[in-house]
């Protein structure tokens, strides 16, 4: 196993350190504030934790504080309710006696219903882009410092835009963005762990994509930008090990604010998720 993803995988496994209560750490990489999908992922390890024989169905976080990446993250969690078909948990993610992030999570007994889902864009396979070695061999030249620095390092997970123009050019776009990901190394059968997997990669790409329509990144030194609230609602089963197309739109844009939705499906065109997120996006330019 890649030891990126030997990392996440010790990242997203949390230390039980009273009833209700887990320990999480952050990577050593010099991060000046803890990435959003780590919050994420943990505070639902910490949910599931509570929960036995039901999965996970939804997700709704608030991002209160940024996260210091040089002290543990302590997950509270609040049973709130465990009914006959749903159970509902509250996590609190604390630093220096303080909130940085709330998530509440919904958790479903298996069961059918009614099935539909909306079609899969007709986009290229990951097998018909640019690999990562291809990527960094012909484009990183011409990416910006930030970017460059972002795929040089050994990561978890792997992307490969559709779009990667985006990348390389500062002209307005449409509002859409399509990139495949998988993380970069098998990952356990437990379908909890593809769950905080996907939770983790949901908030890569998404705020960025709502400056697509400006011509403009996060990595843009004159942007300030930052999650400030992240749904995800998982529909059908999938592994984050596999190929995983997050189709993206951004429908709004006002008020230092960019909205924006993503579906996730499997290579076989199966809805397996769907995310929205507003996140911050100040120009000070």
């Amino acid at each position: 196993m890649s030891s990126a993803v030997a990392n996440l995988l010790k990242i997203l496994d949390l230390e039980a350190i009273e009833v209700n209560m887990f320990r999480g750490q952050s990577p050593k990489v010099g991060w000046q504030r803890v990435f959003g999908g780590q919050v994420i992922g943990q505070a639902l390890v910490a949910a599931t934790r509570t929960v036995e024989g039901r999965q996970p169905h939804s997700l709704h976080g608030y991002f209160m504080l940024p996260g210091d990446p040089k002290v543990p993250i302590i997950y509270e969690v609040d049973r709130i309710r465990d009914g006959r078909s749903f159970t509902t948990r509250r996590v609190v993610a604390i630093q220096h006696g303080q909130a940085i992030f709330s998530m509440s999570a919904s958790f479903q007994l298996a069961e059918d219903g009614f099935e539909h889902q909306a079609p899969m864009p007709d986009v290229p396979g990951p097998e018909q882009l640019p690999s990562e070695t291809e990527v960094k061999a012909e484009l990183l030249q011409k990416m910006p410092e930030p970017m460059r620095t972002y795929f040089e390092r050994e990561r978890p997970i792997e992307m490969r835009p559709v779009e990667m123009q985006r990348y390389t050019s500062q002209d307005p776009g449409a509002p859409l963005f399509h990139v495949w990901i998988r993380a970069t190394d098998r990952l356990p059968d437990d379908p909890a762990v593809h769950q905080a997997v996907l939770a983790y990669a949901s908030d890569m790409t998404l705020l960025d994509s709502s400056l697509i329509p400006h011509g403009r990144t996060v990595f843009d030194p004159t942007i300030q930008g930052a999650s400030l609230d992240h749904a995800l609602w998982f529909h059908r089963p999938f592994r984050a090990d596999e190929w995983l197309l997050y189709a993206q739109d951004t429908p709004n844009a006002g008020g230092a604010r960019g909205f924006s939705r993503g579906l996730i499906f499997r290579q076989d065109g199966t809805l397996v998720a769907s995310v929205a997120q507003e996140g911050l996006i100040r120009d000070r330019s």
